[in-house]
């Protein structure tokens, strides 16, 4: 017997100046579909068509309308910038299709053509700070690629900075792939802060990690030891193209290669046989993966790929990924997720290996709360790192820890 053929589209740039946590997204949602396709466990099958804007923004909304127009897709992973969601936006709303938005982003959306599997501020940058704050200090520098996800994120920055008598001592975006960094590495080093929030992406954020680096063995004020960099969005993906220049960068993310549970070391030795010993799993690859197959449990569930019966059904109950089980919050139609804090250290300084070595982590979950309703930035001293108590249905009250 046949299946009935169900088209996804697949839409990140696998070229362009942040090919390299394209090519992580697009790989997560292709081998999603191959072994939802090989398992035997659903009555449909996926057929791929995939879309690569190669990195303008402009060019998502083109794909997008092409794969529902065109392709009859009802369902779309993928977009891999703010700017390029927002691109999409009223392609989804005009065509009633459904965005599986997949990387960690700055939050203050909830769209009903939307899923959002990444982390939201409080899931990222507000556990990132009430870390780094108590240890290395308030003064901050924060940069940022020059759209949506840099403003927005360093925005957050600012208000949790004020919340416990912080302070920016600058703050300087510059165009995505731009490598021109030379002046905000002679600022950085003029102001010298307690630490550096970097929300570059791709060939901008590497030259900067590499500039960072330099400084570092010329002055030990800016050892990673003494001013770390922070990131929300830098992943194992990119690991292999930094080589030593990551050293000591810490990181939060909702998944990291090194996460220690019976589910990641199936899916790992899984992957070794697909993709190769070295190849790196990142966020950016397993947050399309389990998009995927969350979108294929729901239409299991509610026997229909129809956009609102599929939101329908990921709002009524968790559903479970290879991975972990997934809950969306029928408020925001964003995923419940467990942020994780990591460094990075070499493992092979020869041959420039580094990983990421998890240093914290939330007990569970945590409820998504993308517009920071439930964080008061002002109530800045807690018990402790992640305090227990709880309110709003449940939900941490996130409370920045100053010393």
């Amino acid at each position: 017997m046949s299946l009935r053929e169900i088209p996804v589209g697949v839409l990140f740039s696998k070229s362009g100046s942040y090919s390299v946590i394209g090519q992580a997204g697009y790989w997560g949602a292709r081998i999603a579909i191959d072994e939802i396709n090989a398992s035997g466990l659903f009555d449909f099958r996926f057929l791929r068509v995939d879309g690569d804007p190669k990195g303008a923004a402009e060019a998502y909304a083109v794909e997008a309308d092409r794969m529902l127009r065109e392709a009859g897709c009802r369902h779309i992973i993928g977009t891999q910038t703010s700017s390029s969601r927002k691109e999409v936006l009223p392609v989804m709303e005009r065509g009633r299709g459904l965005l599986w938005y997949t990387p960690p982003y700055e939050g203050f959306e909830s769209h009903d053509r939307v899923v959002y599997t990444g982390a939201c501020p409080n899931q990222g940058v507000v556990p990132l700070f009430r870390h780094i704050v108590p240890e290395f200090g308030r003064r901050a520098f924060l940069l940022g690629s020059n759209y949506i996800w840099g403003w927005e994120t360093n925005r957050i920055a600012r208000e949790l900075l004020a919340g416990c008598d912080g302070e920016v001592l600058g703050e300087r975006y510059v165009a995505i792939g731009d490598e021109d960094i030379d002046h905000l590495i002679a600022e950085i080093r003029e102001k010298r802060p307690d630490f550096i929030f970097n929300n570059l992406i791709g060939d901008s954020s590497y030259a900067f990690l590499r500039a960072m680096k330099e400084l570092g063995r010329r002055d030990p004020a800016f050892a990673p030891n003494r001013c770390p960099i922070l990131s929300c969005n830098l992943t194992e993906a990119e690991l292999p193209v930094l080589g030593e220049a990551a050293e000591g960068l810490i990181s939060t993310s909702t998944y990291f290669e090194t996460l220690e549970t019976p589910e990641n070391a199936d899916f790992l030795a899984r992957l070794e046989g697909l993709r190769g010993r070295d190849a790196a799993i990142s966020s950016m690859f397993v947050a399309p993966y389990e998009a995927v197959w969350l979108l294929a449990r729901a239409i299991e569930a509610c026997g229909s790929d129809a956009p609102d019966d599929v939101l329908a059904e990921l709002c009524r109950q968790p559903h479970r990924t290879p991975l972990r089980e997934i809950r969306i919050d029928p408020q925001t139609q964003h995923a419940w997720l467990q942020p994780l804090i990591a460094v990075v250290e070499m493992t092979d300084r020869d041959k420039g290996v580094s990983r990421f070595r998890i240093i914290e982590k939330t007990p569970g979950p945590l409820a998504p709360d993308p517009y920071l309703v439930h964080y008061d930035p002002l109530d800045s001293v807690g018990g402790g790192a992640y305090a227990s108590e709880t309110g709003n249905g449940g939900q941490p009250k996130l409370k920045l820890v100053s010393s």
